[in-house]
């Protein structure tokens, strides 16, 4: 079975699950217990947290521990947006091709605190331009969020050029780097706020972190015990913030090098693919795209239908993001970028992981894909 469905999860990394294991069984203490056993794992907390503000670039105060990227985008974007609405801004900027978590987040803003929520053009690539994000920006503007490299077509943002534009501006930038963490740099692109996921690095479900600066106001959206600063109450996942930090670090270490390879396997996949399938069209940037991602339409097919052709010949690969499983709805980002309804209902996506394949994966694959489409097609 080849498991090319990275985007949507990884699988947990066995040095992240030794580096793990101690908080799950003799480090157990509560971190925010003052006795010698909460002291522990207070300490393995803290130092969880400035691994991961290390890799991202930010302090280790910044650094808020979540239960996943889904979590820390809702905390980015309700939490700066409605901690500026008593001083008068209530103006949100976001692309149509965002994860549900941002789309969601902003229609609750929208719907149940007035809040107005303009929405970025892209191109037929999924890119947002910094001339838009100008033409957006208004004096009410309290958040610009936009994802770093999108979770369908791996679309990356030019994420150096919207933060300069939000900074001489004055407002804050949200960049969910759920997709784009490990497989791009993240410690200097210029945002003041920043979403991660374990799960899709090699921890387990159930972690990520919404890292954010200092100076930008942000409201809790959990109360309670105060952890986290007051920013995100109930008790931390102490296991899963050192698994998060480990996965992260690794990834960073080994970034050159992967994404080399990764990225030279894919090009070869998708230019056998576009090459061998009749009416096969990449969707997403064809440059500036995540290495591992390869998203295709084949028109006069149905996505489904390859995709199980595909497993019955060991192939696990996915119509899109898996937090829109089971809708019977075209994808929303290949609306946005121009596909046209029936065309986007065709889609599949490779995502590959940052293991080692054979030399001829992209060969075989290739052909498993053309067999599948032909068998789709009747």
């Amino acid at each position: 079975m080849l498991y090319l469905d990275h985007a949507a999860t990884s699988p947990v990394r066995p040095e992240v699950l030794e580096a793990m294991r101690p908080y799950l069984t003799g480090v157990f203490g509560n971190p925010s217990s003052h006795h010698t056993a909460g002291e522990a794992a207070a300490s393995a907390l803290d130092e969880a947290r400035a691994r991961v503000a290390r890799v991202l670039g930010m302090r280790a105060g910044d650094v808020v521990f979540t239960a996943g990227g889904t979590e820390a985008n809702n905390l980015a974007v309700k939490g700066i947006v409605l901690a500026a609405l008593e001083a008068g801004r209530r103006h949100l900027v976001i692309s149509p091709i965002e994860h549900e978590s941002i789309l969601e987040s902003a229609e609750y803003l929208k719907r149940f605190h007035s809040v107005d929520v303009t929405l970025l053009p892209v191109d037929t690539g999924g890119r947002i331009s910094a001339d838009a994000v100008t033409a957006a920006i208004r004096p009410d503007t309290a958040l610009v969020s936009v994802g770093h490299a999108n979770n369908e077509i791996g679309t990356v943002q030019d994420a150096a050029a919207l933060s300069a534009v939000t900074r001489a501006a004055r407002v804050p930038l949200h960049l969910d780097a759920v997709q784009s963490a490990g497989w791009l740099p993240l410690h200097e692109l210029g945002a003041d706020a920043v979403s991660i996921a374990g799960h899709k690095l090699g921890a387990p479900k159930g972690i990520g972190a919404l890292a954010v600066r200092g100076r930008v106001p942000i409201e809790p959206l959990l109360h309670g015990g105060g952890q986290e600063r007051g920013r995100r109450s109930g008790t931390e996942n102490v296991a899963g913030a050192v698994a998060l930090a480990t996965a992260l670090e690794l990834a960073e270490q080994e970034r050159a090098t992967v994404t080399a390879r990764v990225g030279s396997a894919t090009a070869r996949f998708i230019s056998l693919v576009l090459n061998s399938v009749p009416e096969a069209a990449l969707t997403g940037d064809a440059v500036r795209r995540l290495p591992g991602t390869a998203s295709f339409t084949f028109a006069g097919t149905s996505g489904e239908s390859v995709l199980l052709e595909l497993e019955r010949r060991g192939v696990i690969s996915s119509s899109g993001s898996a937090c829109a499983a089971g809708s019977d709805e075209p994808s929303h980002v290949l609306l946005a970028c121009g596909v046209p309804a029936e065309v986007a209902q065709t889609s599949v996506r490779f995502t590959f992981g940052r293991e080692e394949l054979p030399e001829d994966a992209p060969e075989r694959l290739a052909a498993l894909v053309a067999e599948s489409v032909r068998a789709a097609r009747g």
